[in-house]
């Protein structure tokens, strides 16, 4: 818009009654609408800039995805809920200890977790090699068949460790 008095100015709002206009050299100034010295010397195309909720649902799962450890929530076998873990050492002489199974399957699900955001951070690293990453990725492999041994924990077989042999 050009006002007789301030010059070119960009109007930001407006309501019933008055434009609010940002003129460079004085800053901003309401002006009545039905001021008659002002012309509009170009219109703007509105363009809708509006995020969806969606939108930003996407956007921070994504964030999470790609840079926080956080866990997912992952069911324990009925079958060993209000468990007991027990480590008995073969020396008499030594006390045994007990460990909550809820406290150990939460330990194998982060050891699990941590080795998923290993293999998302081998794939998307630049530096790596094509060859690079195939072999840091056989190794990730193989320590999630070391670890099958504790899917006799998890109530969902979706949750499993998978080896090398069976991801074919």
């Amino acid at each position: 818009m050009n006002h007789p008095s301030f010059g070119e100015g960009v109007i930001f709002g407006y309501d019933e009654e008055v434009y609010r206009v940002y003129f460079k050299e004085i800053g901003e100034k309401e002006i009545a609408k039905d001021f008659d010295g002002m012309d509009v010397l170009e219109e703007a195309v509105m363009v809708d800039k509006s995020i969806s909720l969606e939108d930003v649902i996407d956007a921070v799962q994504n964030v999470f995805d790609q840079y926080y450890d956080i866990a997912e929530i992952v069911d324990l076998g009925d079958k060993w809920e209000n468990g007991v873990m027990i480590l008995k050492p073969g020396d008499t002489d030594l006390k045994s200890k007990e460990i909550p199974i809820e406290t150990f399957f939460h330990k194998i699900v982060m050891v699990r977790d941590r080795l998923r955001v290993l293999e998302q951070n081998i794939n998307s690293h630049k530096k790596l090699t094509d060859e690079d990453k195939v072999n840091l990725q056989q190794y990730v492999s193989r320590i999630y068949g070391s670890l099958t041994t504790f899917n006799v924990l998890f109530k969902n077989k979706s949750q499993y460790f998978v080896g090398e042999s069976s991801k074919d």
